[in-house]
């Protein structure tokens, strides 16, 4: 059976499997809460994928960027860019929370709130100093860097074999090949894991609805509706002018990626969509080298969607619960969460477990006050991991500019073809890669 050729695209599949998944949610919630199964198992494939073309990816890119220097300088101006976006991110939490107040007048006992919900997020989020944080990114083996599913510990191995195949060229030349041969593999594998996505798509909207409903958003449904008005602005007035500045219209940038952003509007994850985003962006004309250094990064180091959350979660705490805060507070509870917002898991939860960090270790918030939130952060989620998607994007394209890294003719002329589909049903930036050796 052949598809009419609108419904060959994967964006307009998935976007009806949230459609069906939504409206199973609503009208039979009971099945839809039991759907969820079918977003885990679509994520975890996914998932498993990351560790393999993270490794493939960053080799390969090291050997081409020859230079030691090179790749010592990307990697300094993406973490520099990292913070500078992510303080921009705690600010615009931070401002949104004193405009709208959002906690204001609801006057929350916390002594009648139930701690225990905060169980699973309070054992996640036990205090790390950074010394504790850089040891857990060395793995305890080799082969142990690919078993945690962390990015971070894979970055390192694959910086490692990286410098050392360029320092062994003749001797590497097999091996490289060898790395070369398993991304083309990988790749594969993921393009045909790809196509279970409208099923994920469906089970994590089924379940999203059926489990919690709209009628749990209730009094805090102006929360929700701050923290996406603070997302939004982040993007308009922060991402969007520095795109401006680098030459492309974001939202040229944002149309190209539709299909990746609707994975994580309905998985609320950006985990899935890592892979992808690799092979479009070197389509864009991004070096392989810098993608491969800067994106697996900044899914470690620049998590803007949950920084918005921390501060703007945290005054929401404080104002429900009628907790003033001094300037010096907040000027330490910043400093801190530029600390805690890193390293969080770009799954759904993770906002929840790094504002429990932060919380943990300031005596003027009340844990328990997160409580509050446990209900509505699904909804919130979705926020938390197109923003910061959405920034990595940019951080790349961006970093690759300034390392004179981007092919600038085919970055405009890839975002301004980006249309609905391509001759054959599929994305312009899927038969570029395809060319290329890569299936997305």
């Amino acid at each position: 059976m052949t598809l009419a050729r609108p419904f060959r695209s994967l964006y307009v599949q998935v976007l009806l499997a949230m459609v069906l998944g939504v409206s199973v949610g609503h009208f039979w919630p009971s099945a839809g809460a039991m759907l969820k199964p079918l977003s885990d198992a679509f994520v975890g494939l996914v998932r498993m994928m990351i560790a393999p073309i993270v490794f493939c990816t960053i080799v390969s890119g090291i050997t081409s960027l020859t230079s030691g220097k090179a790749i010592g300088r990307t990697i300094v101006r993406a973490l520099v860019l990292f913070y500078l976006l992510t303080a921009a991110a705690l600010a615009f939490g931070l401002v949104t929370a004193f405009v709208l107040r959002p906690g204001a007048g609801m006057h929350v006992d916390v002594h009648h709130l139930d701690s225990t919900l905060l169980a699973q997020y309070v054992r996640q989020a036990q205090p790390h100093g950074l010394v504790e944080f850089a040891l857990s990114v060395i793995p305890d083996t080799m082969l142990g860097a690919f078993q945690q599913g962390e990015v971070l510990p894979v970055l390192l191995l694959s910086l490692l074999f990286g410098f050392s195949l360029n320092a062994y060229p003749q001797a590497g030349r097999p091996v490289l090949a060898l790395i070369d041969g398993v991304a083309q593999v990988v790749f594969r594998v993921l393009s045909m894991i790809m196509r279970l996505a409208p099923l994920g798509a469906f089970g994590a909207m089924a379940f999203t609805v059926g489990r919690f409903g709209i009628g749990s958003v209730g009094s805090l449904a102006r929360l929700i509706a701050s923290f996406y008005v603070a997302c939004v602005l982040f993007v308009a007035l922060v991402l969007a002018p520095l795109a401006r500045l680098h030459g492309f219209a974001l939202w040229r940038l944002l149309r190209y990626m539709r299909e990746e952003l609707l994975i994580v509007l309905a998985t609320s994850s950006t985990e899935p969509v890592l892979p992808r985003l690799i092979v479009k962006l070197e389509a864009l004309g991004c070096d392989k080298g810098v993608v491969g250094l800067v994106l697996p990064a900044g899914y470690s180091f620049n998590l803007d969607g949950t920084a918005i959350y921390l501060t703007l979660a945290a005054l929401f705490i404080a104002q429900a619960c009628d907790v003033p805060l001094s300037a010096p507070q907040i000027a330490a509870m910043l400093a801190l969460m530029l600390l805690t917002s890193k390293g969080a898991a770009g799954v759904s939860g993770s906002g929840l477990v790094a504002l429990v960090a932060t919380l943990a270790v300031m005596p003027d918030l009340p844990v328990a006050g997160v409580a509050l939130l446990v209900g509505i952060d699904r909804f919130m989620s979705e926020a938390r991991a197109l923003t910061s998607v959405i920034s990595n994007a940019c951080a790349v394209i961006f970093v690759s500019s300034w390392e004179g890294a981007c092919d600038r003719a085919r970055l405009v002329r890839m975002l301004n073809a980006a249309g609905p589909a391509g001759p054959n049903g599929t994305d312009d930036a899927e038969a570029d890669a395809a060319r290329d050796g890569k299936a997305v």
